[in-house]
């Protein structure tokens, strides 16, 4: 079986036990992630591989993480993450990606990403729930943060912290590859 294939079946059983736990119906999920009926359908029968917005769409309404999406029955009060563990949920043919490298519920989801994007690319997310942080530390290269149309630059050494529940961008647009370490920290489901 695929890794592909594993993070699929994962995220079907996720999806449903948190849907549960929660008390959702799949109409009150899909109104709450903004996404339809039938794709939640198909992530809980596993036959669909969503977008990484999508997953974060469920994640939110659902008021976990990415990582509990992907592997609810966590383990031990420490967890290590192995290097080759961490999962690259978005990439480019130019060389870009994402990896998230761990996360947990504390009280709500808290998330630790990798990102490096190379020059000319970026990528844009959308809103997430009220109250949700943002905080990034670029190690190499310079971030343009756009949050709700206005451009910050970051570059290599500096952090910078938003709320993120406001239409925003990571971009690169220098010369060199634009590396940096994110950690996402949203409320919970109340």
């Amino acid at each position: 079986m695929s890794d592909l294939d594993l993070l699929t079946q994962s995220l079907a059983r996720s999806v449903k036990h948190w849907r549960a736990v929660r008390g959702f119906t799949l109409d009150v999920l899909a109104a709450r992630a903004g996404v339809s009926r039938g794709m939640l359908i198909q992530i809980e029968q596993a036959r669909t591989n969503p977008s990484l917005g999508t997953v974060v769409k469920i994640g939110d309404a659902l008021g976990v993480s990415i990582t509990t999406l992907l592997d609810y029955e966590q383990g031990p009060k420490v967890r290590i993450v192995p290097a080759e563990q961490a999962v690259r949920l978005w990439h480019t043919e130019a060389g870009s990606y994402n990896r998230l490298l761990a996360g947990t519920e504390a009280p709500g989801p808290l998330e630790m990403w990798d990102w490096r994007l190379m020059p000319g690319e970026s990528s844009a997310s959308d809103p997430h729930p009220a109250g949700t942080m943002e905080l990034l530390h670029v190690t190499a290269g310079e971030l343009t943060l756009t949050v709700d149309g206005v451009e910050h630059r970051v570059p290599a050494g500096a952090s910078v912290s938003f709320e993120a529940n406001l239409p925003h961008t990571y971009g690169n647009t220098g010369e060199v590859p634009m590396e940096m370490m994110m950690a996402v920290s949203v409320p919970p489901v109340t």
